[in-house]
């Protein structure tokens, strides 16, 4: 028998199946070792906070007279402080203030810093002068002078000290929601929306923050960093957690007159809070390269 040269052999085609876009922002971001790196020591850090009843192998505030600044070994991984209590475990618990502080600061920043920004940008006019010239203030003030005031304000204490860093972060995520909102609000999309009768609210909360969240992911994640440092600052000079609650700025004020006899009191500390505000940076430069339509491949 001859060959059917009519005869044509079907192959299936193949199938591509396309990615969501959840999917594809962590297909570019772990392609980005740093921002691995950054989230590989932040989840370590988390971890910490959320079982350092498990991790810690010590009390963080019990005192041992006979084990007064004891340098690393066996017993004690990272040594023993001025008053005898295990430095690994209190940084365990550190790590539990400074995460918290962290995430709670920024929280109250994102919501503000979004509601004043969103309404400045897509209602301009006066609310916008009135409401940007007082962030304008905010933003000529250091940060850590305003924190200070503010807390000197209210009096130290976990709920003070967020209160005071997140009002400092506001005005960062209040300019960057308004840049985006102006530039969407005159965008077809949202005048074709206006046309068919939605409301100022409804565009809003379905279109203008959803397409603007972007920047502010990146920001949030940066701010996690900043918040943790001027946490410290303030527990540094005294007006952040009171002792003996374990914080990393606290370890390292009362490590600082002990420098030259036991540097470790104040080396592992230092560390903490250099590793914690590191592995945000890194983070939020993978976010920014992942989050990027330009950067799609």
């Amino acid at each position: 028998m001859g060959t059917n040269l009519n005869t044509v052999t079907s192959k299936p085609l193949p199938v591509y199946k396309k990615r969501s876009q959840g999917a594809e922002i962590w297909r570019r971001f772990r392609q980005n070792r740093n921002a691995l790196l950054g989230m590989g020591i932040f989840f370590i850090l988390v971890s910490f906070a959320l079982f350092a009843e498990i991790i810690a192998p010590y009390d963080p505030i019990q005192q041992n007279y006979e084990k007064i600044m004891q340098p690393p070994s066996r017993q004690h991984i990272l040594g023993t402080d001025e008053l005898g209590r295990d430095i690994f475990s209190r940084i365990v618990y550190g790590a539990r203030i400074s995460m918290t502080v962290g995430l709670i600061a920024v929280g109250i920043a994102f919501v503000a810093g979004t509601a004043l920004g969103v309404i400045c940008g897509y209602y301009g006019g006066v609310i916008d002068n009135v409401i940007m010239r007082f962030v304008d203030i905010l933003m000529a003030i250091p940060a850590i002078l305003l924190n200070i005031s503010i807390v000197a304000a209210l009096g130290t204490g976990l709920q003070n000290v967020m209160i005071a860093i997140g009002v400092s972060n506001v005005p960062r995520f209040c300019r960057i929601i308004r840049a985006s909102v102006m530039s969407l609000r005159d965008q077809e999309f949202i005048e074709a929306s206006r046309a068919a009768g939605a409301t100022d609210f409804f565009i809003i909360i379905d279109h203008i923050i959803p397409n603007s969240l972007a920047p502010l992911i990146v920001q949030a994640t940066v701010s996690v960093g900043s918040s943790i440092l001027q946490c410290a600052s303030l527990s540094f000079i005294g007006l952040g957690i009171v002792p003996p609650t374990p914080e990393w700025g606290a370890m390292l004020s009362t490590g600082r007159d002990f420098l030259r006899k036991a540097p470790h009191l104040t080396t592992f500390p230092g560390l903490a809070i250099m590793a914690a505000v590191y592995a945000a940076n890194l983070m939020g430069d993978g976010l920014r390269d992942a989050l990027d339509p330009k950067l799609k491949r």
